[in-house]
């Protein structure tokens, strides 16, 4: 009788990349833990920026306006909500579902983080 083999996975080596980089000429860290990278992908700012403005949008609004598919859309709006930066309420209108989405205060923060943070960049860019 052969003994089962088992297979091992390597063990994580340290990070190989190295100590943050400023941007050039700037104090500005691009990795600084205000700089939330979940807010920065397109489609999810675009989400937060426009909840931002109006108290809430419901899935096919968000979709029209982004211009992206039903699985795209849902995946990142998964994320925000998830982080706790949206909410999500699922009901149904004439036997049609609908889905409306709100920024929660923890988004509402994180996104002034973000945009605190693109502004710092642009400012420091500006003065060169």
């Amino acid at each position: 009788m052969k003994s089962a083999r088992t297979r091992t996975r390597p063990v994580p080596v340290a990070s190989r990349r190295a100590t943050p980089k400023l941007i050039p000429g700037t104090a500005v860290d691009p990795d600084d833990a205000r700089f939330d990278r979940l807010v920065y992908e397109r489609v999810r700012l675009g989400i937060m920026s426009a909840l931002a403005v109006r108290e809430e949008l419901t899935f096919s609004e968000l979709k029209a306006l982004f211009d992206v598919s039903d699985g795209n859309l849902s995946a990142h709006a998964r994320k925000l909500e998830v982080a706790g930066y949206l909410t999500c309420a699922k009901s149904f209108e004439e036997r049609r579902p609908r889905t409306i989405y709100r920024l929660t205060p923890t988004g509402r923060s994180a996104l002034d983080r973000y945009l605190d943070h693109v502004e710092a960049v642009i400012k420091a860019t500006r003065r060169r």
